[in-house]
């Protein structure tokens, strides 16, 4: 049976420092919920008060039907796995995924047949008998991945676990815990990573976070498509960002007039549309936009180009060109209506 997690205003100080601000966060049974903000945004924070390891100041932390904030970490059922590793060296990987087992007494035969079934689930059944200092950096990680399984929790907290590892691995492993979680579906996850391609990838919804608060939450896709604050815009995928103002008929950037529903904000109030580059064309079309190439950007399979448009710049990501227009070029680029967003200014975290 799945377990849930709850943060009720959960509030967590150093001092006089605030580094988790009234956090109020439900994670449903049987979801990944990816943490996702940059550093300093009280996200990992929020993993520690869950696992035990720091007090909250005020609110209440709930697993499943428990209240756990005043419980140890040993007793709240959780696994958990870091982006050091934390694996002891001196113990084979077949110890290292028995610690937590044995730590709870359990019996050697169910010992022997846990270890192996998470050994089994990770690859890494064949590594058993090899120490830590055998194993590619990847390859620990799964350890330590195994090591979590092993007691069977209810909920799986990951800290950044792919971090230390590079690009190549880090994709593999991203692959790997997308099927974890395909074939352990009762296993509730919270996830926190800094890299919005892992949020992305592996969350079922993500929780946006900055300067120790909630900032949104939602499905990867719609804050991705229907961004609610320039920040989640501008941290989840790059988004042209620009400065309008309502008017009867739209917005109005600068002194051009932009077919763009204002969704009811008052005429004249000051807005900020929201423009994914890729939604970006470059030639006439709706809502037109007239500027100069600041910078063309080849990317293997698109063009990236900045224009210059009335004191701001706009970022168009476009199929490989076969003769991009050079810098200094006059242009025109488009958007049509239903790729924008606008949102309310000064949201910026």
């Amino acid at each position: 049976m799945s377990t849930g997690i709850r943060f009720d205003g959960v509030t967590v100080t150093y001092g006089r420092t605030t580094v988790l601000d009234s956090f109020d966060l439900t994670v449903e049974p049987g979801e990944v919920m990816a943490l996702l903000g940059p550093s300093g945004s009280g996200k990992t924070t929020a993993l520690r008060a869950l696992a035990g390891f720091v007090e909250p100041a005020a609110g209440r932390v709930h697993i499943g039907d428990r209240d756990v904030t005043a419980l140890p970490p040993h007793r709240r059922g959780v696994g958990m796995v870091v982006q050091q590793y934390a694996l002891f060296p001196h113990m084979k990987v077949d110890a290292n995924v028995a610690f937590g087992l044995k730590a709870r007494k359990a019996p050697r035969a169910e010992i022997t047949a846990r270890v192996a079934e998470a050994l089994e689930m990770t690859g890494m059944a064949a590594y058993a008998k090899r120490y830590p200092r055998e194993l590619s950096g990847g390859q620990q990680q799964r350890v330590a991945i195994a090591r979590a399984l092993a007691i069977r929790p209810g909920v799986l907290l990951l800290d950044e676990p792919l971090s230390a590892l590079d690009a190549r691995l880090r994709s593999g492993m991203l692959a790997e815990l997308a099927r974890l979680h395909r074939e352990l579906p009762d296993i509730t996850m919270l996830y926190v990573t800094h890299d919005q391609v892992e949020a992305l990838t592996l969350a079922d919804r993500i929780a946006v976070m900055d300067s120790a608060r909630l900032q949104d939450c939602g499905t990867p896709r719609d804050l991705y498509r229907r961004p609610r604050t320039e920040f989640t815009a501008s941290f989840i995928g790059t988004a042209n960002l620009l400065p309008v103002t309502v008017t009867a008929d739209g917005v109005r950037l600068a002194g051009t007039a932009l077919d763009v529903p204002a969704g009811g904000a008052a005429v004249g109030a000051p807005a900020t549309l929201c423009v994914r580059p890729h939604l970006v064309g470059l030639g006439e079309g709706p809502n037109a936009l007239r500027g100069t190439v600041a910078e063309v950007q080849w990317r293997g399979a698109t063009h990236r180009l900045c224009v210059d448009v009335e004191g701001h710049r706009v970022t168009a990501d476009l199929p490989e060109l076969p003769a991009p227009p050079p810098a200094g070029a006059e242009v025109t680029l488009h958007f049509a209506a239903h790729d924008a967003v606008l949102l309310p200014a000064g949201t910026h975290g």
